[in-house]
């Protein structure tokens, strides 16, 4: 449901063209859409869901979204704890669904609404709205350190040009991060994209979710952007044992990549990139 771009009107200014008739001109230009998802949560019967987080992010793949953000927030452990999911109807008109409805299972705790852990986040920030470090803080059941993966760095680089020629919507707006699950040998497995770095890791994990991958040994996550730490603790959560950024990482990323046992590679442009931690999984 949603679309993820649009079309504006804008002014075109080229200082460099040759023709001062062409300086400044009208054309359409195509944007990505950021709209507000809110998720609820709660146990089943009558009654409406407690809103649990509103997310800025780019319409589409909102139920996979809305059960990543769940798994890598700790507050479900696999597809068994979710007994429904589905976009329903929210105040706009015409209705845009930006309201993911979450059901758990019997038997499953509702997520307590703590005012010191608040969920808003925006298309930047994946922990922008949660108050301590012991709140952002959450840890995998899904130990990464013995994985036994290992990939050549040669094909670590090719990784960034394959992941660039699946983003659609990219090629169309220039506005959007991507994720992509990858094989050791290189086969995307999943790609997903958002205006938030985060989002698109969640959409990415809440599809591994709902198809009952978890978790995500042996393969690697490949992100546009850079690896901060709400990227590293959420490739922590699904179990996936390499995580790789275009960009750089964040010491807080880096230490809890060390501490997982995750393997973290930054910069990867081109055929140079940084190997941060568990340097024994790339192979030179």
């Amino acid at each position: 449901m949603g679309r993820a771009t649009d079309r504006r009107s804008v002014l075109r200014i080229d200082l460099d063209a040759a023709d001062d008739a062409r300086v400044a001109l009208r054309r359409p230009d195509t944007l990505a859409v950021e709209e507000p998802l809110e998720i609820r949560v709660g146990p089943g019967g009558p009654g409406r869901r407690r809103p649990l987080a509103v997310t800025m992010r780019t319409p589409g793949d909102d139920l996979d979204l809305a059960i990543g953000f769940l798994l890598t927030e700790g507050l479900i452990r696999s597809d068994a704890d979710v007994h429904t999911a589905q976009l329903c109807s929210g105040v706009e008109t015409p209705n845009t669904y930006n309201v993911v409805d979450v059901v758990l299972s019997p038997g499953v705790p509702a997520p307590e609404t703590d005012p010191t852990r608040n969920f808003y986040t925006t298309s930047s920030c994946g922990v922008c709205g949660k108050a301590s470090i012991d709140a952002v803080r959450t840890r995998s059941r899904f130990p990464v350190a013995d994985d036994p993966l290992t990939v050549p760095a040669k094909l670590l680089a090719e990784l960034p040009d394959r992941l660039r020629a699946a983003q659609r919507a990219f090629d169309r707006t220039g506005g959007l991060h991507a994720a992509g699950l990858f094989t050791p040998d290189g086969e995307l497995v999943v790609l997903r994209e958002d205006v938030g770095r985060h989002n698109a890791v969640d959409k990415v994990i809440g599809w591994a979710v709902r198809q009952r991958r978890l978790p995500l040994a042996g393969h690697l996550l490949m992100v546009s952007g850079r690896a901060s730490f709400e990227l590293t603790q959420k490739a922590w959560m699904a179990g996936v044992p390499l995580l790789a950024a275009v960009s750089a990482p964040s010491t807080l990323a880096a230490d809890l990549a060390d501490e997982a046992g995750l393997t973290l590679v930054g910069f990867l442009r081109g055929r140079t990139m940084n190997v941060y931690t568990g340097a024994h999984r790339v192979t030179p």
